[in-house]
């Protein structure tokens, strides 16, 4: 038999929601327990018990969880910041051990994964790996075709080497109103999508700086075999599906 736990961290633990919005759920009387409607989230239940939520069995929480968060700016990538509020207050789970998997600066907006699977982690992030990382960029200047090619040859930025090659695409450019031109003070603007297969410290701003370019706005849409939905709102994370999960294991051979 399974060890018994209470009831709201079975439930907050398998993912139905943080432990004071599943505290509420079984107040409500909408958690049944082997057929018995209960209202006490104290009470000890095992994997061995039919939990029911609201028509839905639930069952015993995964050994790891992985959330697609879509970050907004304002919030640091970190577990926890005295100054700053964390991507972890936007995660609907008070599972301890979680964890955001790499990192977005502050005011860099996108897709973020959290989990608490360390080796899978350290499989994305890892520099042998070279997972790509697509981002969506507005530039202050006017990328051309000869920036498309000094990306693709590798840019200082600092370093001992160069950046590995990258893909740059210029999306669009534009001569920006008089306006805009105090957040555009070059007169121009490119609408950019980029994929890096490293992942240092400002990255993409450093290589837009090594070409004469300026990012004003910055946002990662994918990551390895994850790309970041279009009905996921800014400041809104999910749980994978299964779906999603399977692609992403498979991606670092994990099955």
């Amino acid at each position: 038999m399974g060890k018994a736990v209470r009831l709201d961290k079975f439930l907050a633990d398998a993912g139905a929601g943080t432990r004071s919005e599943v505290k509420k759920y079984i107040q409500k009387g909408k958690v049944q327990v082997n057929g018995v409607p209960v209202k006490k989230p104290e009470i000890k239940v095992s994997e061995e018990d039919e939990i029911i939520l609201d028509g839905n069995r639930i069952s015993k929480a995964s050994e790891f969880v992985y959330y697609l968060l879509h970050k907004p700016a304002g919030y640091v990538s970190a577990t926890e910041d005295k100054r700053d509020r964390t991507v972890m207050e936007l995660v609907p789970s008070d599972r301890k051990g979680m964890f955001p998997v790499g990192r977005l600066d502050k005011d860099t907006e996108g897709l973020l994964l959290i989990t608490d699977d360390g080796a899978l982690a350290h499989e994305l992030l890892s520099p042998k790996k070279h997972v790509d990382k697509t981002y969506y960029a507005v530039t202050d200047g006017c990328m051309t075709k000869e920036d498309v090619q000094r990306f693709a040859e590798g840019l200082e930025i600092g370093e001992k080497k160069l950046t590995m090659p990258a893909k740059l695409e210029i999306l669009s450019t534009r001569k920006v109103e008089e306006t805009e031109l105090e957040q555009y003070p070059s007169g121009w603007s490119s609408d950019i999508q980029l994929t890096i297969k490293e992942g240092k410290f400002h990255q993409v701003k450093r290589m837009a700086e090594a070409v004469g370019k300026k990012v004003v706005y910055l946002k990662r849409i994918s990551m390895g075999v994850l790309t970041l939905p279009d009905d996921l709102k800014k400041g809104e994370c999910r749980q994978l599906t299964a779906e999603e999960e399977k692609k992403l294991k498979d991606s670092i051979g994990r099955s």
